[in-house]
């Protein structure tokens, strides 16, 4: 459905890109160097600007508006719950606290029957480490160099990614270790199974130089998300799952960008028959509506803290409005399909779509991804898989990239962008239509990054 777009009002759109610009102070950018879009309205897969130009999102936002701007289910729940409890503290027992954690524990696999609620995901893999960590006694954590965990202290030093640089004071006993990826194989695989193998070997001999006795957890992305949604091949979770059990490690499956929808399974874990001892969840669980997150853990470790205080908290942990629009999210994906809809999309639509884009552009290196979270990584030559653009690239080396940013917002397509790859990642109940508009602007796009191949 095309949502009404309000009448175009630039004095307005100025007003509000000048008080951003006095006082707003952005995440992850050089302050004098930005200029955001001034947004005025959005609904479903849509958003608008004061110019009244429209944008199909393909980004979600920050890759969590699962159901997309605006539901009205999820907006009433809110006011309803505005009305009737706006806020209450976390120790006390609340009807919809309760009842969000008890919709996400139904969801989880396994025995992850246990709700621990943080105001985000970062926040969340904060507290599964150091819920690791309490239960097994031991510092270590592994992580993969190709993944983003967060902004906060541990989080930051478990992200593999270059957004970990300025602030790598090393939070102790993080091990980074390199997770497959058969398209930029660093095990000189040419096959998933040798991929996945070669990986798995990697894993345990890594911990066996660190000493399997002081490692507490292995904490992967299910599916990696912002570095680059590459979808682990065949056995290599359930692998990692064996190698944790055999030497008492927890195992944390990071689910803030997967989960709830994002690749056709309440839970990416699903997609791999794999249950891990922790779950990271944020985003998804109520589309973004209102900041939640959280830490799915299972009966061993819950039992730990049956008696031993558990030390950690929040003051807004499972606040009322954001638990409120959790439960009417989940109601709203089951009953309008959401999760079908983006196993459907992405088997049928997207994945069919982006891969005969692929075959017309000779700047597609690679097409991966299931569900609605998918990556085009953009190549200089195919025969070579040199990046479009170098690794970490910024300023004039980046210009490719910005072109391509470019031609789809000027065709009205909102792009999710990082180093040489754009991430189509709709909203988990986008339309046959809504994704075909998108395939459209995004293969007009794809000629400009093909001026850049050799």
């Amino acid at each position: 459905m095309t949502p009404h777009v309000a009448a175009p009002d630039p004095e307005a759109g100025a007003a509000v890109k000048a008080a951003d610009r006095a006082h707003v102070f952005h995440s992850w950018s050089a302050q004098g160097l930005i200029d955001p879009l001034a947004v005025a309205g959005a609904e479903g897969s849509y958003f608008w600007d004061y110019d009244g130009n429209r944008y199909l999102d393909f980004s979600s936002g920050l890759v969590y508006t699962n159901i997309g701007y605006q539901h009205p289910k999820v907006v009433a729940a809110i006011q309803e719950q505005a009305g009737k409890l706006a806020t209450f503290a976390p120790a006390f027992a609340v009807d919809v606290r309760s009842e969000a954690a008890r919709l996400i524990a139904e969801r989880t696999p396994g025995d992850l029957d246990k709700i621990f609620f943080t105001n985000g995901g970062a926040e969340a893999v904060e507290n599964a480490v150091r819920m690791a960590r309490l239960h097994t006694g031991r510092s270590k954590v592994f992580s993969a160099y190709r993944s983003y965990h967060g902004a906060t202290s541990t989080a930051i030093n478990l992200t593999g990614d270059p957004r970990r640089w300025p602030s790598d004071t090393a939070s102790a006993g993080v091990v980074h270790f390199w997770a497959p990826f058969l398209y930029r194989s660093p095990f000189y695989s040419t096959t998933e199974a040798e991929e996945c193998a070669r990986a798995l070997q990697h894993l345990e001999d890594t911990i066996a130089f660190e000493g399997p006795a002081t490692v507490a957890a292995i904490i992967l992305e299910t599916v990696p998300g912002t570095a680059g949604i590459m979808t682990p091949p065949p056995g290599y979770l359930a692998g990692v799952r064996e190698i944790c059990d055999k030497y008492g490690i927890v195992f944390i499956l990071d689910e803030v960008m997967a989960g709830f929808g994002r690749t056709g399974k309440w839970f990416a874990a699903e997609n791999f028959d794999v249950v891990p001892d922790l779950i990271t969840f944020a985003k998804g669980v109520n589309s973004g509506y209102v900041p939640l997150g959280g830490v799915a853990i299972n009966a061993e470790i819950a039992a730990t803290f049956d008696k031993r205080p558990y030390p950690g908290g929040m003051t807004y942990s499972g606040h009322p409005l954001a638990c409120a629009a959790a439960v009417a999210t989940i109601q709203v994906m089951e009953d309008e399909k959401v999760v079908e809809n983006a196993a459907h999309i992405g088997e049928n639509v997207l994945g069919p779509g982006l891969r005969e884009l692929a075959e017309r552009h000779p700047s597609v290196g690679d097409v991966r991804g299931l569900g609605v979270f998918w990556a085009l990584e953009l190549v200089k030559d195919r025969e070579t898989r040199e990046p479009l653009v170098p690794y970490n690239a910024a300023g004039e080396a980046a210009a490719p990239m910005a072109a391509l940013g470019a031609t789809m917002k000027k065709n009205g397509l909102w792009p999710f962008i990082n180093m040489n790859r754009v991430h189509p990642v709709p909203a988990c109940n986008v339309s046959e239509a809504e994704v075909k508009e998108g395939l459209a602007a995004l293969d007009i796009a794809l000629s400009v990054t093909d001026e850049y191949t050799v």
